[in-house]
This record gives structure tokens, C-alpha cells and sequence, in this order.
């Protein structure tokens, strides 16, 4: 499962809201939605992001296992 936690955090070390990604930056209010969600974003999302961020795919997201019922 995919956590974009690690993006809140860089954000708030950037001092960079989601107002200045919508505003400024023309990211999709979708796309936020998508990441607060930990829904899928395309690559190109990611690129732009870590592009605005100064930052690497590490600093957005993170990979965990999820649970299963086995």
C-alpha cells in the first residue's frame, strides 16, 4: 500500500501548503484529494512534485505491507 505521509512532512519543512500546490503550482484539487486518500497519482505527478519540493520519490511516498487476514 502506498502512504504519502512522508509528503506532508516535507511540505511542512518546505513551509509549502496544499493552497500554494493548487494555486501557484496548478495541482489539481483532485490530485490533493488523491494524495490525503493515499490513492494513485501517475508518475508524472510525482515528478512534478519532487521538482517543486526540491526532493526525492522518498521524501512523497512510502511503501508498506498491508494486512492480511491469513
Amino acid at each position: 500500500m502506498v502512504s504519502y505521509e512522508p509528503l506532508w512532512q516535507t511540505m511542512k519543512n518546505k513551509e509549502i501548503s496544499t493552497y500554494t500546490l493548487i494555486e501557484k503550482y496548478d495541482i489539481h484539487s483532485k490530485t490533493i484529494y488523491n494524495l490525503k486518500h493515499n490513492k494513485n497519482i501517475t508518475t508524472a505527478t510525482l515528478e512534478t512534485l519532487c521538482g517543486i519540493l526540491s526532493c526525492t520519490p522518498n521524501d512523497v511516498l512510502t511503501f508498506t505491507k498491508e494486512k492480511t487476514d491469513n
